[in-house]
């Protein structure tokens, strides 16, 4: 048994198993097609394009609850901290356990990510989501606006509402130089971030605001999408003293 991803000239992708005929409203493909993969035509004489789920894939399939951080977002902390194989990593507000998951794919089996999530239900959700995409983060029912108990971090992210309080706490964990990502929906927060931050703790390198527009492609046919993924959040990047 293994996951496939079909995609339909439509930008529609499903994530399945490859054990029994997928019925869609483009046809019905067969099991065979499934597992052998490449381009398949349904009973409706629909292509259906099939090939392996990567990790990128699996994400369709995660058990949501509280809020997902969207790729865009999480793609910009990746290339700012340049977080790579090895790392120490803290992240704390796991949610469903979104931006632990892409964490832990890139630090590796050498690094290590540790989430702090205080509510019980959310930390059920994020078990069962890393269990299903074959991630490994060491998960912990805590509050890190009571401390950290990691120390020599390369990089810690908050996704939280009050993270001002933790500051004091992640310079204690966080190596020199090491990086602090904050993020927060709302400009108030923003504000109370550069209020309670002191530049001998951290320097603030930048805040970024992620926009995103998809765009139709299809012969002459090239436009953008009429629909853009627009605000989600800012992301304040900070830097240990």
């Amino acid at each position: 048994m293994a996951k496939k991803v079909v995609f339909s000239k439509d930008n529609d992708k499903l994530v399945v198993e490859d054990t029994q005929d997928l019925h869609t409203k483009d046809g019905i493909l067969k099991k065979e097609d499934l597992q052998s993969g490449g381009k398949a035509l349904t009973n409706k004489n629909v292509d259906l394009y099939v090939t392996d789920a990567f990790f990128v894939d699996k994400l369709l399939k995660i058990k949501r609850g509280p809020a997902v951080m969207t790729a865009k977002d999480i793609g910009t902390i990746i290339s700012h901290t340049g977080v790579s194989s090895g790392w120490k990593v803290l992240d704390a507000g796991t949610g469903c356990g979104v931006l632990a998951a892409y964490l832990s794919n890139i630090v590796g089996p050498k690094g290590v990510v540790v989430s702090y999530e205080k509510r019980k239900e959310f930390l059920e959700i994020a078990k069962k989501n890393f269990e299903m995409l074959g991630v490994k983060v060491d998960l912990r029912n805590m509050d890190v606006y009571e401390g950290i108990e990691e120390k020599d971090l390369d990089l810690i992210t908050l996704d939280l509402t009050e993270p001002w309080r933790v500051l004091e706490h992640a310079y204690k964990s966080l190596k020199k130089g090491g990086f602090l990502v904050c993020y927060v929906p709302t400009v108030t927060q923003l504000m109370e971030i550069e209020k309670h931050n002191d530049y001998t703790l951290f320097f603030i390198e930048e805040t970024i605001e992620v926009l995103e527009r998809k765009w139709h492609v299809e012969g002459l046919k090239i436009r953008p999408k009429n629909r853009m993924l627009g605000h989600t959040g800012f992301l304040v990047f900070m830097r240990r003293i």
